[in-house]
This record gives structure tokens, C-alpha cells and sequence, in this order.
């Protein structure tokens, strides 16, 4: 980290403000820089304000607002968890190189946060969580909200954010802020470590008064770099990858945040190697790409699943390597199957116990080319790669167009957006039947950044959250947000957000009655969709009456959205074509058919089933889970 020029004059005088107002004046002076280009770090702070945070956070932000409402603009938002969501979305739609705070109260606002820091974390997205905390004092204790742990007074329920972050830290004197500043913004921009960061911040030390170094509020440059591979890791490399006969990429959202999509396609023109994508780099080649196989593993084509079943060497970049990229252990089924594996973090690069090459993926990418030279593939593994994808493009456009059903399918409302979409709009969903699908059969264009599916946690509820996220990101960009009507259910409040903020999505409300996504796993799992339907109960008692009586687009147009209801894809179509020409938020309610299904891409995922049972369908079940288990092993 080095600083601005203006900086290097090293003022030391001090300037006499709250730890509040220190706070938001430090933030709104943070830059990050790669490759020459500086971001703001912190562009805002999303907050809903209570009695832990108002008189503290609330009265700075009020104060910088009242200054230059563009130093550190503050957006209200609806729910804790959403604006967490929010704040995650708009890093990844940032590559990770500017971020939101958040701000909230002590008790369930703090504890609302626990959710959506998971899913930043898990998905190595920064966010910034500053949630008030119980007095530092302890002059009024217990104080309203404090959890009285009896193990010691200096636990609260902030503390249940600790596992979930990547730094944590409670400032209880105004001294320890600006170590506790400096060490946060070093784990946000540090693209192996980052994730959720979090300051809880005592309500009484907020409001109180400090001292403070002038430099502390000077700008300050953090260079987030990119790191450069071993040289033996990276000859390694390349001798395992030009012993290959089938080898096969398997591209994750590392390759995205490190705007590596030109450097992979520069390698694979030049291999001949095909690419296979996870959620995350899912777009990094465009679909037409004569190497690009599609989705991997358990929600993947069955063009990459063949390929991936035969490959000798796999090369992951920016990947996890989670149970759905490798179908649970199934996927790579080559006896003889090694691993190259590219990750900034060395925790990641580690998997599967292969080759582990700790780089950038731009600069590995570029490197491992060129020290490719003219090796390639060979013409009859070219030639079976072409086979595969032609036979899953016709597959997914027979999907595209089946029709014929008394309600339209979820595939056919994917299809009439993907249609609709232009070459810069973004395509946002998070958790159900819908990212599955997506992931199969969403036709991508030359820009990764359109396709924004969150897979990491899976969250229900994350879609118009992040929906908004990626709109405040990319405001020139179209937004269309993909939601089923459970994750509405669950979460739908941030329309009002971006109603307030004048921010423009297209929502696409799937209402098909119930967790379609969870009914079908439970009847494959011979659970006979227990429990997934949304009915009335029945005389006997059981949830299994008629259908319920909600309105979800009722719902949606009393929060302040532009609503329009579709009853078959004609209509559907035509909506769409209206909410783009609209410059208001919009959703598009539509009902589906929650048993039509998209392809099967061959793949398999390890969910148990019950040993035993009265049940003959779980009986049948556990035959079939006990035979796919036969193929799962580990990668040693």
C-alpha cells in the first residue's frame, strides 16, 4: 500500500473529531489500484439505523453529507441481510476492487448481517460490516439487546459474526481505530484473503471524542497485485499439461475477477484445450466459442460432462473446486486423472492435491502460453469436442422451444430473456431450480460480466438485492433479475430500496407455486416432494390442500413496483419487450410449470438417502444412491 503524493508530506497535526466521524472521513478517503486504474474502495454505506449505530455512525454520515454528499453517500435500505447481499454483488460486478460498508445496530440488526457475511465470505467477495456493539463502559449494563453471555462481559451478539469473516475486530478504545482501519482495508483488497470484514463498534465509543492524526484522513492508495507464478510450479505446469492427450480447463470466477477472459481465450486458441465453466466463470468464452464445452459438473451440459469423465489432466483456474463443479467427486473419472491448478490463494491452489501454481490468472495465463509454444491438442480430440457441443446446442434449442404445456416452462421464460437480452445486460439469480438451469443452457455473449449467478452460498433471497448490487455497479447496464416465488418471498423488501433510489431492474417474478427446485430433489430422492408445495392444510392435517391465495404481484406493485402479469410466453415476451423501453423498476409475474425440467447434463450430486425406510420410492432411492456412490473417490 503507498499513498498519494499529497500524503508524502507526513502532516502531524490532529484534528479533533468523534470515532464515528473519523471513521467515515477514513473510508471516504480509501482507493484501490490495479493495473494503473484507481477505484474508490468504500463508494457508500448502506445502513438501517437504531439506537447502537444512530447517534454514533448516523450523526458522521449526516455530517459528510451536509459536506459533499458524493464524499460517502449513505443509501437506506430495507433489510440487514439484503444490504449485505447488495454490497456483494456490487464488489463482484467491481472485480473486487470497490466495495460498500454497512452500518447497523446493536442486536438483530447485527445478527441480520450473519447471512449475507456468509455469503460474501464463502464467495471471497469484500464487504464491509459495521455493526454498533453494547456499551464498552458497561456503565449501564445490561443494556437493551445485550446478550449477558455468563462467560465474560466483552461477548455480544456480534460475536456470531466472527466465523463468517475474514478480519474481525471490536474497537473498544478510540486508539485501537486506526489499526483496526488499516489491517480492514488490507483484507479487502487482498484478493486471496478477502471476504467479509467486520468492525463492531461500541455504541458509547462511537459518540466519543479523539485526537486525531490529520494524515489518517489523507487518500490512500491500497495496489492490489498480481502475483506472478514459481517458475518451477509453472514449468511443472507445463510438463504435465504437454504430456496431456485430454486435457480439459475448468474456468471458475477467478479468471472474471482478474480480467483474465482475453488472456484464457489467447491460451485456448492457441492449445486447442476446451474450457469448461463453474457458476462463477460461467461466460468467460462466449458459448459459440468452437472450445467453450459449457457448465461442469452436477448442473452442467453433457458436452463438458463427457469431456470432463475422460480428461487426463484438468486444469482448474480461479476455482473452488465445490461439490457441484466436481459432481461430488464423480465427474473427473479418468483413472489416471492429474490436476494443475491456478489460484491467487494457495488454500485453493492446493486442491485435489495436484500442481499447485499460486499466481494471478492473467499472469499465469500469459506465462503458461507462452511457455506452451506451438503445443496443442490434437485433431481428433478437436473433432470430439465439436460432436459434444453440437449435440448439446440442438439439446438446449429443443428445450428453448418445446411449448405445447398448459403453463409455460421455467427453460421458456430463460429462453424469451435470453433473448431479449443485449450484449451488455446483465442476467442476476441466485438459489432454486433457476441458477441450475441457467447454468446448463444460458447462451453467453463476449462480456463475462453478463452473467451474474450467485452459486457460492446459494441464498435465497439474494436476487433483487443483488440485482440492486449490480445496477448501482454498472448503471448503464440493463438488469434483469431471475427469482423464484419462494426466494421473493423470503426477500422482496429492497424493491422499496431501489424504488427510493430511482434504480431501474427488471424483475422476472417465476411464481410456480413452491421450492420447485427442492420438490424435484426430494422426489428423486424418494421424498415425494414433501413439504415443497405451497398449500393450505388439509381436514386430514396434512399440507396438502388447495393452493394459496397469494398475490405476489399484488405484492410487488404495493412496495412501488411497475407490474405486468403474463399468462402465457406471448405475453411474456411482449412484457419484456415494455419494461425495457420503461425507465421504472419492473416486475414481470409470470406462473410456470413446476414439473417440466430442463436436460439432463449426466451428472451426478451426493445428497443422502435415507438407509432405511417404509417408504418404497426412498427404497428405490437409496438403490440408485448406493450404486452412483460406487464411481465417487478422492483426488490423491
Amino acid at each position: 500500500m503507498i499513498s498519494h503524493d499529497a500524503y508524502t508530506s507526513r502532516d502531524r497535526s490532529t484534528r479533533r473529531l468523534t470515532v464515528a466521524q473519523a471513521l467515515v472521513r477514513f473510508l471516504a478517503a480509501q482507493y484501490s489500484e490495479r493495473d494503473g486504474v484507481e477505484h474508490r474502495l468504500i463508494e457508500g454505506v448502506f445502513g438501517i439505523f437504531g439506537h447502537g449505530n444512530v447517534a454514533g455512525i448516523g450523526e458522521a454520515l449526516l455530517g459528510l453529507e451536509l459536506q459533499d454528499p458524493a464524499l460517502l453517500p449513505y443509501r437506506q435500505a430495507r433489510n440487514e441481510q439484503a444490504m449485505v447481499h447488495t454490497a456483494a454483488a456490487f464488489a463482484r460486478m467491481r472485480d473486487r476492487l470497490s466495495t460498500y460498508a454497512c452500518t447497523t445496530s446493536i442486536g438483530p440488526g447485527a445478527t441480520n448481517l450473519v447471512t449475507g457475511a456468509a455469503l460474501a465470505t464463502i464467495n471471497r467477495l469484500p464487504v464491509l460490516l459495521l455493526p454498533g456493539d453494547i456499551f464498552a463502559t458497561r456503565t449501564a449494563n445490561p443494556v437493551l439487546q445485550e446478550l449477558e453471555d455468563p462467560r465474560g462481559y466483552d461477548i455480544s451478539v456480534n460475536d456470531t459474526l466472527r466465523p463468517v469473516s475474514r478480519y474481525f475486530d471490536r474497537v473498544n478504545r478510540p486508539e485501537q481505530l486506526p489499526s483496526a482501519l488499516l489491517a480492514a482495508m488490507r483484507v479487502l483488497t487482498d484478493p486471496a484473503e478477502t471476504g467479509a470484514v467486520t468492525l463492531a463498534l461500541p455504541q458509547d465509543v462511537q459518540a466519543e471524542a479523539w485526537d486525531w492524526p490529520e494524515e489518517l484522513f489523507s487518500p490512500r492508495v491500497w495496489h492490489v497485485p498480481r502475483p506472478r507464478a514459481d517458475v518451477d510450479a509453472l514449468a511443472r505446469a507445463r510438463t504435465a499439461i504437454q504430456n496431456a492427450e485430454r486435457p480439459l480447463v475448468v474456468a471458475g470466477g477467478g479468471v472474471v475477477y482478474s480480467q483474465a477472459t482475453a488472456a484464457l481465450r489467447t491460451f485456448v486458441d492457441a492449445t486447442g484445450v476446451p474450457v469448461a465453466e463453474t457458476q462463477a466463470g460461467k461466460g468467460v468464452l462466449p458459448h459459440d466459442h468452437p472450445l467453450s464445452v459449457g457448465a461442469v459438473g452436477a448442473t452442467g451440459t453433457s458436452a463438458a460432462n463427457a469431456i470432463a469423465a475422460r480428461a487426463d489432466v484438468v486444469i482448474g483456474i480461479g476455482t473452488r473446486y465445490t461439490d457441484f463443479t466436481t459432481a461430488s467427486h464423480t465427474a473427473f473419472a479418468h483413472p489416471d486423472v492429474h490436476f494443475v491448478t491456478i489460484n491467487i490463494a494457495a488454500f485453493d491452489a492446493a486442491k485435489q492435491a495436484g500442481i499447485s501454481v499460486v499466481a494471478d490468472a492473467r499472469s499465469a495465463l500469459e506465462e503458461l502460453t507462452a511457455a506452451l509454444g506451438d503445443w496443442s491438442t490434437t485433431a481428433d480430440y478437436r473433432g470430439e469436442i465439436a460432436a459434444a457441443r453440437e449435440d448439446w446446442q440442438s439439446r438446449v434449442a429443443s428445450a428453448y422451444h418445446f411449448g405445447n404445456a398448459p403453463l409455460p416452462s421455467q427453460i421458456e421464460v430463460i429462453a424469451a430473456v435470453n433473448d431479449a437480452v443485449g450484449p451488455r445486460d446483465v442476467v442476476v439469480c441466485a438459489a432454486g431450480s433457476m441458477p441450475g438451469d441457467l447454468h446448463k443452457l444460458w447462451r453467453a455473449g463476449e462480456d463475462p460480466k453478463t452473467y451474474h449467478v450467485e452459486y457460492g452460498y446459494s441464498c435465497m433471497g439474494y436476487e433483487i438485492a443483488g440485482g440492486l448490487g449490480v445496477k448501482l455497479a454498472a448503471p448503464e447496464r440493463e438488469v434483469y433479475v431471475l427469482v423464484g416465488d419462494g426466494s421473493y418471498l423470503m426477500l422482496a423488501q429492497e424493491i422499496v430500496t431501489a424504488v427510493a433510489e430511482g434504480v431501474k431492474l427488471i424483475v422476472v417474478l417465476v411464481d410456480n407455486g413452491g421450492f420447485a427446485s427442492i420438490g424435484r430433489l426430494s422426489e428423486s430422492l424418494g421424498s415425494q416432494r414433501f413439504g415443497t408445495a405451497y398449500r393450505h392444510r388439509s381436514p386430514s392435517g396434512r399440507l396438502n390442500g388447495g393452493p394459496l391465495p397469494v398475490d405476489l404481484a399484488a405484492n410487488a406493485a404495493s412496495l412501488g413496483a411497475r407490474v405486468e402479469r403474463a399468462t402465457d410466453i406471448e405475453e411474456f415476451e411482449q412484457a419484456l419487450a415494455r419494461a425495457k423501453d420503461n425507465d421504472r423498476m419492473t416486475v414481470l409475474h409470470v406462473q410456470t410449470d413446476p414439473v417440466a425440467g430442463a436436460p439432463d447434463g449426466g451428472a451426478w450430486w451426493d445428497v443422502p438417502v435415507a438407509e432405511v425406510s417404509g417408504l418404497e420410492s426412498t427404497r428405490a432411492a437409496r438403490t440408485g444412491y448406493e450404486s452412483a456412490k460406487k464411481a465417487q473417490r478422492p483426488y490423491l
